[in-house]
This record gives C-alpha cells, structure tokens and sequence, in this order.
C-alpha cells in the first residue's frame, strides 16, 4: 500500500515541468547537463521533482538554502541515473552544504611523551551507503565555472551511493545487465596502470586522487565520464565503452551532436 501511494505521489510530481527559472539555474551551474536532448531534459526533470521533494536539504554553518541551491544539486545528481530506473538513491535522507570546504576530525594521534594531537582533514565531500551526503556550494560553483576540468564534487559524491548499492563503496557498483568477467578486468587493469603512472609521477588525464582505492577511482571516472565524455573515449576507449554501458549513456555522442 505504501509503495502504491509513492508512486501515485511520483506521478504527480513527474507531471509537473520544471520552471523556466530553475532550467536556467542548472544550465549555468552545471555544465555536465547542457548536451543533453530535449527528451533527456524533460526525464531529468522528473527526477529532480522527486529527488526534491524527497530529500531533505540542510545548510550548515549558518548557511541558508535557496531553491537555486536545491535544484543544481538535484539536477547533476539525477544525471548518472537519467537511463536507470529505479536508482533514485533510496538509503539517501539528507543532503547537507557547506558554505565552502569544511574540516573533519580523523583521529586523534598519541605522542611518545603522552600528549595527544588532533588530526584534521579538509573535505569537500563525503558520502555513506546509508543516510545523509555532504557537499562543498563554493566547489559546486567553481566546478560549473570549470566545465573542461573534470571534476564535479556532485557527480562523485553521489557514484559513492551507486557505489554503495552493491553493499559496500569497493569500487565495483551493482552489474545487472552488464558483463561483470568484461567490467572487473577492463575497469581492474586501468585502476591498476593509473596508480603505476600517479605513482611515477606521470601527468593523467583522470585525475591523481583515483589512486587512492577503487572506491575513489569509480567516483573520479564517473565525474570525468559526464565532464569530458569525449576526451576520456579517445585516451581510454575500453574504460569509457564500461562506463557507458554501466550508466546506459553515451555522453560522447550526445556533445557530438550538440
């Protein structure tokens, strides 16, 4: 019964375009989504009508949140999962923003004479399998001021909770549908030449911070998969081939075409 209400409620809002304010707030903030085709566009914005009418959005640090706000996180948040059905980030109950990037207590590291240090980490983003989701509005904006760098502080925070579908953020998301033996060495063997070339010191294209674990490479070759479809196909055709058939999106084609 409670599924029968959700998707009646679902169709109502699906029914309801977005207004001309608000298109023109995610076309000038989030870049990722400007190649899209007038049929995307009218299926993302259903997805932002649902994503804003069930997630909550808290400012933090006396931070006020502003419609404008709501629908670009919204609107780039909806953009991995525009062809997949179902992955409306269920275990997602809040979104909270920072005014700018925050600081997060790590550990608390002991000294040879006893005296206890604090360890302080600077954030921009973080994500749980589970609960709320954290972003950095002052990186958001920079990252839609930066369309060609590819980097989008949404688009990785939320691959985390695609990510985390599977049961744990590891780096290998849900692969219904997809060839899981092609996925794990294709996706394997690039995370493995990339932390060889970071650690060589050696210029890459995806970025340094991918080495750090599967779970971060994921999340950084899904942000330069929506920022720059094109260049990521040409450098690494069988990585980009993966993550096109993973999101059922060509974004390659799609600014080919625009």
């Amino acid at each position: 019964m409670l599924c029968w209400f959700r998707n009646r409620r679902r169709r109502r809002l699906r029914a309801q375009p977005l207004p001309r304010a608000w298109w023109e707030a995610i076309d000038r903030h989030a870049p990722a989504v400007a190649c899209l085709t007038p049929e995307e566009r009218r299926r993302l914005g259903e997805i932002v009508r649902v994503l804003l009418d069930e997630k909550y959005f808290e400012g933090c640090q006396g931070l006020e949140v502003t419609d404008e706000m709501r629908v670009v996180i919204a609107a780039q948040a909806a953009l991995p999962v525009l062809n997949r059905p179902g992955w409306d980030y269920p275990g997602l109950r809040s979104i909270l923003i920072y005014p700018t990037a925050y600081r997060v207590r790590t550990r608390d590291e002991e000294g040879p004479a006893g005296i206890v240090t604090e360890e302080n980490e600077v954030r921009l983003g973080e994500a749980w399998a589970e609960g709320s989701l954290v972003l950095s509005w002052e990186d958001i904006l920079e990252d839609g001021a930066n369309p060609d760098d590819g980097w989008n502080t949404i688009i990785h925070e939320f691959a985390h909770l695609i990510d985390g579908y599977s049961g744990d953020i590891d780096g290998l998301p849900p692969l219904a549908g997809a060839d899981t033996k092609a996925w794990s060495g294709i996706v394997n063997e690039a995370y493995e030449r990339h932390t060889k070339e970071v650690d060589a010191g050696r210029p890459t294209l995806i970025d340094a911070y991918g080495a750090t674990d599967p779970a971060e490479f994921f999340a950084v070759v899904t942000e330069l998969f929506f920022e720059r479809p094109l260049v990521m196909r040409d450098e690494h055709p069988d990585l980009y081939e993966q993550f096109a058939l993973f999101y059922a999106q060509d974004p390659a084609a799609r600014c080919e075409r625009t």
